[in-house]
């Protein structure tokens, strides 16, 4: 299943500069997702970080890992609310990334209950792992 921008708008209640992945290479909802952001040298937080010298924050790169679980997780579901951060471990930062990249996040479900989730997350440049973080969400009610 593919997805592009504005499906991912429809799930997703991030926006602009918040909302960190553009597009959906391929889901298994509740499984398995395949999710891409390219990165421009327009980014906001490029501004201060760091002016001469851009690398993207790992924290951001984690986040796109969670929108995409998120929308692995929400995308065939009718919910009012969103999944947020129960918890962040075994992070790893492995390379920089960079303007011009083009992000490739993995990310699969690892344990999944009523409110609650793990999942595991890498990303990708160029076929390079960059970083990596197994992380929890619940559904919040908005």
């Amino acid at each position: 299943m593919l997805l592009t921008f504005e499906d991912i708008k429809k799930i997703l209640p991030h926006r602009y500069p918040f909302l960190l992945i553009d597009r959906v290479l391929d889901v298994e909802p509740d499984r398995r997702i395949k999710a891409i952001k390219n990165v421009t040298g327009n980014e906001p937080f490029f501004q201060g970080h760091f002016p001469h010298n851009a690398v993207m924050p790992g924290v951001l790169i984690v986040e796109a890992m969670a929108q995409a679980g998120a929308v692995c997780l929400l995308v065939e579901r009718e919910v009012k609310g969103t999944l947020v951060f129960a918890g962040i471990e075994k992070v790893k930062f492995r390379k920089p990334v960079v303007p011009g990249d083009t992000i490739v996040f993995e990310v699969e479900v690892l344990n999944l209950k009523k409110r609650f989730c793990k999942l595991k997350g890498k990303a990708f440049v160029d076929g390079n792992l960059v970083a990596e973080a197994t992380f929890s969400s619940a559904l919040a009610e908005m």
